[in-house]
């Protein structure tokens, strides 16, 4: 089945992770919120399906392009 790579847009730190292996996300669900200078930032799902891999936890710091999750197509 086709995936959807989630990738830090920014670098910063991981304040919530609001899915888990095995969640049903629809497209503009928040995957996690990243803070980078003082502002938190969601990251949001580009396409409803399943997630199939969370690759962050909170309170990580993440580079930019750093895996956060991998959503697969419904």
């Amino acid at each position: 089945m086709p995936q959807e790579i989630i990738e830090a847009p920014i670098p910063g730190k991981i304040l919530s992770v609001d899915v888990t292996q095995g969640n049903s996300v629809n497209e503009g669900d928040t995957i996690c919120v990243i803070e980078a200078m003082k502002m938190e930032n969601p990251v949001l799902a580009p396409v409803k399906g399943s997630v199939v891999e969370v690759g962050v936890s909170p309170n990580q710091v993440v580079k930019t392009g750093q895996l956060l999750a991998i959503i697969e197509y419904q």
